[in-house]
């Protein structure tokens, strides 16, 4: 006899359980604790989780999310990541329909996401009250949380957590992807990249507020330890591999620059040019190849019984 499982959203305060109806929203206005009386404050909108974190810079310059917002649309690397994910997405999970993105910043992915199926429950959450602002204008049939991704409040509730360059600039690591095992239904599975290979380490890599560059095998072990099952593992960004070594080793960005996304801006010809390669990877990854080698690791894992 299987026992019922129950969603439920988790007090910030005092970690008390509080069910969620389905059609509800995870974090309504006002929400406040039966337990200890505890009330989720709102800023914008946007339900506050971790108030004493809103304005950091430790793990990202919040100040660099507009300019960001300009690119992301049809910058080519952008635009090939978010195809790979709503393919991993459909493929290892077909009936999803409740959707966590960790860090989902503007709403690149949560954008392409919601134009790929209907979700009963699409949520962004991020540290940065502001990158809400623009995704809530992209997105607006999703929910937003500003939320610190190493307590993630949600038990039982989604099918699917992503986390798209995010844990690489978190020390605790492992924390989030427990959290994440703890916040999806069994039988959920989280999709998640990180830039990969520590020889690749650059200043870029300062500039950006990474802690680590992952190992190959480094995150499915986490992942494995946390309770999950690695369905696929595969690099990303190998066919301009050597292209992004040269830019490491001959480009050294610095001072204004450096703060404002150098290695970003190209011209629209390059773009054109470097969109169509990666883009013929993520249709041979989807059609089962795999590369050694690349910038960035991705992979999927489901929550082991």
């Amino acid at each position: 006899m299987s026992i019922a499982v129950v969603p439920n959203r988790l007090c910030p305060s005092c970690s008390a359980a509080d069910p969620v109806e389905p059609q509800a929203q995870l974090w309504p206005p006002g929400w406040r604790c039966g337990r200890c009386g505890h009330v989720v404050p709102v800023q914008d909108d946007v339900p506050i989780l971790a108030p004493e974190l809103v304005g950091s810079t430790e793990s990202f310059d919040a100040a660099f999310f507009p300019k960001l917002a300009s690119l992301e649309a049809t910058h080519f690397w952008f635009v090939a990541r978010n195809k790979l994910i709503v393919g991993l997405v459909d493929r290892f999970f077909s009936s999803a329909s409740k959707f966590l993105e960790i860090g989902c910043g503007n709403g690149a992915v949560l954008t392409a996401l919601a134009g790929a199926r209907r979700w009963q429950r699409l949520v962004g959450s991020d540290l940065h009250p502001s990158a809400l602002t623009i995704a809530r204008s992209r997105v607006p049939n999703a929910e937003f949380i500003q939320l610190d991704a190493t307590r993630i409040l949600a038990e039982n509730v989604f099918d699917v957590v992503g986390a798209f360059d995010v844990l690489e600039h978190i020390v605790d690591d492992e924390a989030v992807v427990r959290g994440v095992r703890r916040a999806v239904v069994p039988g959920g599975g989280v999709v998640i990249a990180v830039p990969q290979h520590p020889w690749l380490w650059s200043e870029e890599d300062e500039i950006a507020h990474h802690v680590r560059r992952y190992r190959r095998g480094e995150l499915e072990t986490k992942l494995e330890h946390c309770g999950f099952e690695v369905l696929f593992s595969a690099s990303f960004v190998s066919l301009l591999l050597p292209l992004m070594v040269a830019n490491r080793m001959f480009h050294r960005p610095c001072g204004k620059d450096a703060e404002l996304g150098h290695g970003l801006e190209i011209g629209p010809t390059a773009n054109r040019v470097l969109s169509s390669v990666l883009l013929a990877e993520v249709s041979l990854t989807l059609a089962g190849l795999r590369w050694p080698l690349g910038g960035s690791r991705v992979v999927v894992a489901r929550a082991a019984n």
